[in-house]
């Protein structure tokens, strides 16, 4: 790998782990009036603005019982979405410490048969064995890396997942009526975003092999599961 590229890659990791590790800890974040006066921002402090940035991958590919699922950018999604209900055994990799930790912490005390842990890193070199998943999970967080990197993750995704299994991600659709203001936001908060247009996306799927099966637009993202 380029050097110059991995350094790249690696400044947005740790810029994207900072900005949510801050946000886990409930520390505030410093920004000017005229961001905290814009209508988005009073939107992100009501919750207004986290319901139309979550993506329900679960309407594209709902984990199944027993299925072997991989959440990528995981946060403390075992903590969040119903996987108890589902039945679908649960693997985390995440970049964030603070997520990690209360995840691995609060994890096997609510299912210790379905929470199989949480790896401590980044996308583009998933911790697990070839072939070990059914299910591969990666929302809300593609817009803060280039195509070229996400061309590597799903090389990454392609490799442990089974034949026949199925990828459900999302990218930020450019063209929402939110998406230039968010970014802004994001911005402030301490992560940059790229606005890629959707076409881009699809070539890059295209180019890793993969299929897209079923698409969801939402106000933000857009949810695309693939398979390879």
């Amino acid at each position: 790998m380029n050097q110059d590229r991995f350094q790249d890659w690696q400044a947005q990791i740790t810029a994207v782990a900072d900005r949510f590790n801050q946000e886990y800890r409930g520390e505030p974040f410093d920004l000017p009036d005229e961001v905290k006066a814009m209508p988005i921002f009073l939107e992100r402090t009501s919750g207004i603005l986290q319901a139309k940035a979550t993506s329900p991958f679960w309407q594209l590919a709902q984990p199944q019982k027993n299925q072997r699922c991989l959440d990528i950018g995981c946060g403390v999604s075992f903590l969040v979405y119903p996987w108890r209900d589902w039945g679908a055994i649960f693997y985390g990799q995440e970049i964030s410490t603070i997520a990690r930790d209360l995840l691995m912490a609060r994890g096997p005390q609510l299912n210790s048969k379905l929470f199989k842990g949480v790896t401590l890193g980044a996308a583009q070199e998933l911790h697990y064995d070839a072939k070990q998943f059914d299910l591969a999970i990666a929302t809300g967080f593609s817009c803060y890396y280039s195509i070229e990197y996400w061309e590597t993750v799903l090389s990454e995704v392609k490799r442990v997942l089974k034949p026949g299994g199925t990828f459900v991600f999302d990218v930020i659709d450019p063209e929402t009526p939110i998406a230039e203001n968010w970014a802004i936001l994001e911005t402030y908060l301490g992560t940059e975003v790229f606005l890629e247009p959707l076409t881009a996306w699809q070539s890059a799927i295209k180019s890793a092999g993969g299929k897209i099966a079923k698409t969801l637009p939402g106000e933000l993202f857009q949810l695309y599961k693939i398979t390879f």
